[in-house]
């Protein structure tokens, strides 16, 4: 059973995601909060496997309380799914670096809703797809890392791992077009993650943005037909 978290100022919103995951055998709506200091009280005493993370609400919003939760050890194991009303929301790029897992727009249909949340909850990043690659592009741009190269750290192997991942290639294409078995791809991934100190695949590819390692020109043939969870 999936326990999932809802936090939005909207109270109609919240309803209406809560029918929604409830309607879902294996998943089930352990609490509500309406705004980004009551949805962290909530991940503190309920541990929830996803949160649906609203990104404007007051007081504490969406990106300050998903830092709080991410980088609490006691709730670091919460995957947060931010929603968004904007395809281009600079804030929603601010959650992902703070350690969200994805993103989707609030317009999605609720069978995609559902499929994200068990993707999400399995381990996996996902962005909305039509706007995933010109989003952290456009505002990795802006926040480029300066100076030394982050990525020096890795092996030439890892690094080609890496740009593969920021491609939009799954675990199973990487192993196809490498000819490497899944262990080894897990194995690279778990050594890129923590010698980049990064939580997950999502920061994976904003590093790989930041550093200069991919653009938005280079596309490669399987990026331009991938769509949903990385």
């Amino acid at each position: 059973m999936i326990r999932v978290a809802i936090a939005d100022d909207e109270p109609m919103l919240r309803d209406s995601f809560r029918m929604l995951v409830d309607s879902d055998p294996e998943c089930t709506v352990v609490g509500e909060a309406a705004d980004g200091a009551a949805a962290v009280r909530l991940a503190r005493r309920e541990r929830p496997d996803v949160i649906l993370m609203d990104v404007r609400m007051p007081h504490t919003d969406g990106i300050e309380a998903t830092r709080l939760i991410t980088g609490d050890q006691a709730t670091a194991g919460a995957r947060i799914l931010i929603l968004t009303m904007f395809d281009l929301d600079p804030y929603v790029y601010s959650a992902l670096r703070a350690g969200a897992s994805g993103f989707l727009l609030k317009d999605i249909a609720p069978a995609d809703l559902l499929t994200a949340v068990r993707v999400v909850a399995g381990g996996h990043a996902l962005f909305a797809p039509s706007v995933t690659r010109r989003m952290i592009a456009r505002f990795s741009a802006a926040e480029a890392t300066s100076g030394t190269d982050r990525l020096a750290v890795l092996t030439n192997r890892e690094r080609g791992i890496l740009t593969l991942v920021a491609n939009g290639l799954s675990n199973t294409q990487i192993c196809d077009r490498e000819h490497i078995s899944m262990a080894t791809v897990k194995t690279h991934l778990n050594r890129i993650l923590a010698k980049l100190d990064l939580r997950d695949r999502a920061q994976l590819v904003i590093a790989a943005y930041e550093n200069g390692l991919v653009s938005a020109g280079a596309r490669s043939e399987v990026s331009r037909h991938r769509r949903g969870p990385l």
